[in-house]
């Protein structure tokens, strides 16, 4: 079953993709396809190409292995296309584009995939088209191209694996394109591809981080009506965009339905909840989640201390402050620097110099230094507080 129905609800109406989708994204347009003239630097290998020898696949891998300069890749590969015993395979098209990609030579890149399939001089794999894809979502920022190049697949003799079809998907909601999220997951059949629960795990992701948490549940429910089953990573997700805005019943809902369909919450999922408790003020409950997270076997990592550490600063209970900072290093933890200078704030406040001697060792012996204005700080205290004892025996004599 498809998942037009409710997702629909989110976007805007677009025809499905074709097999090469023209999508109007802000991106650089395509260029052309000739091949750029490069003057070809005289090398030591390069002489080969230019002898009658048979050249072995090794071989010619380690000429353009070899090339100093990546801009003259195209002109090497066509003084090699001229020999009689020209016979590229998949190992020496990926160096090709691996050094245009090294050289920013996203144009080059065009020419060489549109050889590639003229020639048709062997088959590719998938990893292949994976290689191109990344390089040109990731590198070139050419979204298009990406796209364009899944969907051309197919006409390589080549079918995407749904690691490649996921890839597409993670980069489109990377990149906030939300609408064609839907458009690429509806082709999936066209591609051959069977969804798994990474697919709608992306899907769960990108709903959520455009604030359709409706239709996020949705999908969750979708699950086993595609044999799919959710994870804790399908959760996680839900839960932090529950606690975004500020459902925090909701997400501790969604944890006993974890445990109930027997996925098992990690430190991440503890970790969103405890982050949720804290910026609702209920410190108190985020002290009792960290201990039951342990219960549950669930080992804290520095971010849940440092979590429930920030919510005690911010109710300014300073004393239970120290004492969580105190077990964070006794475990092998540091608190962060922010802590440190908030705990001297609040014990400068309450003029507890026993308390800041603690503060100040602890904090030189985790590497951080203090900056002049907390030091500042530190010695108007103590001269605050002890213009305050010799008050106070004045005072005493005076009344005796």
């Amino acid at each position: 079953m498809m998942l037009r129905s409710f997702l629909g609800q989110c976007k805007r109406c677009h025809p499905i993709i074709t097999r090469k989708p023209t999508l109007a994204l802000p991106f650089a347009s395509l260029s052309s396809s000739k091949a750029p003239s490069i003057t070809v630097p005289v090398s030591d290998n390069l002489h080969k190409l230019n002898n009658k020898d048979w050249l072995s696949p090794n071989q010619v891998l380690k000429i353009f292995s070899n090339l100093k300069d990546p801009e003259s890749v195209i002109s090497v590969l066509n003084q090699y296309s001229k020999r009689k015993d020209y016979k590229p395979n998949e190992a020496l098209y990926t160096l090709v584009i691996n050094q245009l990609a090294q050289a920013k030579s996203f144009d080059a890149i065009d020419h060489v995939m549109e050889r590639i399939k003229a020639e048709n001089k062997c088959r590719l794999s998938d990893g292949f088209f994976y290689n191109v894809i990344k390089i040109y979502g990731n590198m070139a920022g050419r979204i298009r191209k990406a796209i364009d190049t899944l969907f051309d697949m197919p006409s390589y003799n080549c079918w995407p694996t749904v690691k490649t079809f996921n890839f597409v998907l993670n980069l489109l909601v990377s990149a906030k394109l939300f609408d064609y999220v839907h458009e690429i997951y509806l082709s999936a059949p066209k591609l051959g591809i069977e969804i798994d629960a990474c697919c709608l795990n992306i899907l769960v992701k990108g709903l959520c981080e455009n604030g359709n948490l409706q239709s996020a549940f949705y999908v969750l429910d979708e699950f086993p009506k595609q044999n799919c089953r959710p994870n804790v990573r399908t959760f996680s997700t839900l839960m932090h965009c529950l606690c975004e805005q500020g459902k925090i019943e909701e997400a501790f809902g969604l944890l006993q339905r974890m445990e109930e369909d027997g996925v098992d919450a990690d430190t991440i999922t503890f970790n969103i909840l405890i982050s949720g408790l804290r910026k609702q003020g209920r410190v108190k409950e985020a002290m009792e989640l960290l201990e039951r997270m342990k219960l549950k076997g669930c080992h804290p990592n520095p971010g849940s201390y440092q979590e429930v550490l920030y919510g005690l600063l911010d109710k300014a209970m300073y004393v239970e402050a120290k004492e969580l900072a105190g077990r964070m290093i006794y475990e092998g933890m540091s608190p962060s620097f922010v802590s440190f200078k908030k705990l001297i704030h609040g014990f400068c406040r309450e003029m507890s110099a026993e308390d800041l001697d603690w503060v100040l060792k602890r904090m030189v012996k985790q590497g951080f230094v203090p900056k002049m204005g907390m030091w500042r700080e530190i010695v108007q205290c103590v001269l605050s507080r002890n213009n305050t004892c010799i008050s106070s025996n004045i005072s005493e004599i005076v009344n005796s």
